[in-house]
């Protein structure tokens, strides 16, 4: 959604559990953007860490995204759009790709909560559960020390 007067973007989630009065201050003050396709968007990443790099060499470290959705049990996809768990799919694909051309880092969130079981790790389709949490601040530390980069902090050089 994007405000009709300030133009910021919004993600409404869970829209249709909202309070009817929240709902309308939804419709009333934003229109629907629909979402971004999914060539723009891999684009639009990879233009930043582009951008980023032409200031400075670091490493760069991108979440992917676990496609579980706690309660979703879709068994046939005929007649559906694109799920919300299918997009997630295809944007982890998309972040492999620009890993394979930029160099970038994976924080591979889906392959942790598949490791230690989606259903009890996640609140909701963003939401994590605390442990859940811990595992990935785990998991950045273990890339960050794989780089090198704890090794330089620890050493007092500056990246």
């Amino acid at each position: 959604m994007r405000h009709k007067q300030e133009g910021f973007l919004f993600y409404a989630a869970d829209f249709n559990s909202w309070a009817p009065e929240d709902r309308g201050w939804l419709k009333s003050d934003f229109t629907p953007t629909g979402f971004l396709d999914f060539e723009t968007s891999m684009a639009n990443l990879e233009a930043i860490v582009d951008e980023i790099r032409k200031h400075k060499d670091v490493p760069i470290l991108i979440y992917n995204v676990s496609p579980i959705i706690p309660g979703e049990r879709i068994h046939c996809y005929q007649g559906l759009d694109e799920t919300f768990a299918n997009r997630i799919r295809r944007f982890n694909l998309g972040l492999v790709g620009l890993s394979e051309r930029a160099g970038i880092s994976i924080v591979d969130v889906d392959t942790l909560m598949a490791r230690h079981g989606a259903d009890t790790m996640k609140l909701d389709a963003f939401h994590l559960a605390p442990q859940a949490y811990r595992l990935v601040a785990e998991e950045v530390v273990r890339i960050l020390d794989d780089l090198g980069v704890l090794e330089d902090l620890h050493e007092g050089r500056q990246l």
